[in-house]
């Protein structure tokens, strides 16, 4: 089921369900570790002596933000209830504390007596071994902890502060579901204390007049002390919850619209597309400056493992965006962080969690019984190219003094000594991560990165090293066209293989990423040959079904829903791939109405989102149902460039400035 409406500051992370049910509790890190495990965390409402859970189809569930900010507007309704509940959901912008806001009104007309249910599947660290939680006479809530980690969980009605119901107990231990069962009589049984493998439930009483409303506010504070626990409680006291709700909506507004963009040029949907996929993407953001790829555990139903790690690639892309967005210090964390996480020999590992230790990895040390680096090179080169586009745009000098040794110069003479005898990269495996060998896309982000090195050294006066990464990158551009350019099929080949003879064999596969040829400058949009391949890729690659939208390459096999009829269904519909036939037509237009032709691009990912602007990885072909993670961050940054990339090449054919920062200091990104 995909995540929807997630809330987060950098240092915790709270995602839900389509059903509004908590599933993911991150902190101290984004993406590590989950202190649920993935588990649902229930929600459920007792009136007159009837009960239900929000997941159950009684509900009506409406679920998105509210406007320009990282706090949510959700209304429930229940008919048969005849209630209708207001929430709304935040993480404070500047303490790990969860926060929800809930108006709940009676539709019947008649006094009533309500009571709200909040469950707690925690298991700290991921594991419920060792657990406990015990109610709290001090602070009147109840603290899940174990071994530095605290969590205390809380809410106000109108009339006091504390818990009116609560239970402690087991959970999947022999027939024992948890203690939210208990809550369905409307009562819960006041266990105090409970250790191993435990849950916990709250309630509050509210009674409302007829037609009328009450308001509850509930929260979970983390803590790496059950003092600090205590004191955040406390706060959150000092401070009222709703006021902290207030600041928080305020902060992400004011973060989120600094910038002055002109997005008159698209129609007012898209703007808004683009505000809610820039404060998509900062939930996904470690305040340590990983960026991660996707925190949704339901993915390790299908591959034993998730997406919440820094991948160098997606990293890199990510950080684009946020430049384009202005939002530096994000971007410089960033590259921080890879200086902590690059290998001495200056290349990057396949990737990496948010607290820099090496991720877990399907890439071996050995293939075919000698020893391989286990990498993907277009991580490495992408790094660099993206520290070139940072600082393009913000010119920090003390800041690229500090990094150039370890993400410029290192990877640069890595990248140049990582070379056959052809100039081509060595075998390495594809941005896909599925097939390994000499790559298109990889050696299109090289040349990139070996021309970004060759400006950073045409900048510091470093006029060797600038001559020896020109040279690099034409000898690799003149080798890409070479090799792997075939005038029979008018398109390049996906990956070649270097036989012993010297020669190369070709997959003359169409994958979409043939989208780094102009988007890394290895070629420019306008090339016959780039036109020739980006057209191929539209005709071959477009879904024809009334989805529509671009796959990643003919026979894409990853959660594949058509496997008979690839002709016309060659894969499931990416927002990345889709998005980047846009960013290619946006490059090469020179007229408003060439460029006006990548708006319905941009309409179909808003379409393809979720209530809330949620965008997945990818797309059922035939119903347009999020499938694999959601959201993807890099889906939301590549909504964000392409939007930028429009609203620049709008500028410069009309002369009207966007008042992008990428404008301001004359810097025109991808190609």
């Amino acid at each position: 089921m995909p995540r929807d409406i997630p809330v987060g500051n950098g240092d915790m992370l709270v995602t839900f369900d389509r059903k509004y049910r908590i599933r993911d509790l991150y902190w101290p890190h984004v993406g590590m570790p989950n202190h649920t495990g993935g588990h649902v965390q229930h929600f459920g409402v007792w009136a007159d002596g009837d009960f239900a859970w929000i997941e159950e189809d009684s509900w009506t569930r409406s679920m998105r933000y509210k406007p320009d900010t990282m706090v949510t507007e959700v209304v429930l309704r229940n008919e048969r209830l005849g209630l209708e509940l207001h929430c709304e959901d935040a993480v404070d912008y500047n303490n790990p504390v969860y926060l929800r806001s809930i108006r709940v009104c009676d539709l019947r007309g008649s006094a009533r007596e309500v009571r709200v249910f909040f469950h707690h599947d925690i298991s700290i660290g991921g594991f419920p071994v060792g657990d406990t939680v015990n109610y709290d006479p001090k602070t009147m809530g109840l603290v899940h902890y174990k071994d530095g980690c605290y969590f205390l969980v809380n809410g106000c009605d109108s009339r006091k502060c504390g818990i009116d119901h609560f239970a402690t107990g087991t959970k999947r231990l022999g027939e024992a579901e948890g203690t939210w069962r208990d809550a369905e009589d409307g009562q819960l049984v006041r266990s105090a204390i409970s250790q191993g493998s435990v849950d916990s439930t709250i309630g509050f009483d509210l009674k409302l007049q007829p037609g009328g409303e009450e308001h509850l506010v509930y929260w979970i504070a983390a803590a790496d002390s059950y003092k600090a626990a205590r004191q955040l409680n406390q706060k959150v006291l000092d401070r009222t919850a709703e006021r902290m709700i207030r600041r928080t909506e305020a902060y992400w507004r004011l973060w989120a619209c600094k910038e002055p963009l002109d997005f008159s040029p698209l129609p007012e949907p898209l703007r808004d597309h683009y505000v809610r996929s820039e404060l998509i993407l900062r939930t996904q953001v470690d305040h340590d400056g990983a960026i991660i790829a996707a925190n949704d555990t339901d993915i390790t139903h299908f591959a034993g493992d998730t997406y919440s790690y820094m991948w160098p690639r997606d990293g890199a892309i990510c950080s684009q965006s946020l430049v384009l967005a202005g939002h530096s210090e994000l971007s410089r964390r960033f590259f921080r962080f890879c200086q902590r996480v690059v290998e001495p020999e200056g290349y990057f590992l396949h990737k990496y969690n948010p607290t820099g230790s090496l991720a877990s990895s399907w890439h071996p040390w050995l293939k075919e019984g000698r020893p391989s680096l286990p990498i993907q090179q277009d991580e490495t080169a992408l790094v660099v190219w993206a520290l070139r586009r940072h600082f393009e745009v913000f010119r920090d000098v003390e800041f690229i003094r500090e990094v150039h040794r370890d993400l410029v110069s290192k990877p640069a003479e890595w990248i140049v000594s990582f070379r056959d005898h052809n100039g081509l990269p060595q075998p390495s495996w594809d941005l896909w991560e599925e097939r390994y060998g000499v790559h298109l896309f990889t050696v299109a982000t090289c040349i990139g990165a070996l021309d970004a090195s060759r400006d950073f050294a045409d900048d510091f006066g470093a006029s060797e090293e600038s001559a020896k990464y020109g040279a690099a990158a034409d000898q690799m551009r003149a080798a890409m066209i070479k090799h792997m350019w075939c005038e029979e099929t008018g398109h390049f080949a996906r990956s070649v293989t270097l036989q012993e003879d010297g020669t190369y064999t070709r997959d003359m596969t169409l994958d979409a990423s043939a989208w780094g040829l102009f988007a890394f400058n290895a070629l420019p949009s306008q090339d016959p040959r780039v036109a020739s391949h980006m057209e191929a890729v539209r005709a071959r690659l477009t879904v024809d079904t009334e989805i529509g939208g671009v796959a990643r390459y003919e026979n894409d096999y990853y959660h594949q829903v058509e496997s008979k009829d690839t002709n016309r269904v060659p894969g499931n519909p990416w927002a990345i791939c889709t998005l980047w036939m846009a960013q290619y037509d946006i490059a090469r237009a020179t007229t408003v109405k060439q460029l006006q032709q990548s708006v319905p691009v941009l309409e179909w990912t808003r379409e393809r989102s979720l209530e809330s602007g949620v965008v997945a990885e990818q797309f059922d072909p035939y119903s347009g149902a999020p499938i694999s993670v959601s959201p993807l961050t890099w889906s939301h940054a590549t909504i964000m460039t392409t939007i930028v990339q429009y609203l620049l090449k709008h500028a410069a054919l009309t002369g009207k400035p966007a008042g992008t920062v990428a404008e301001l200091t004359h810097t025109r990104p991808g190609g």
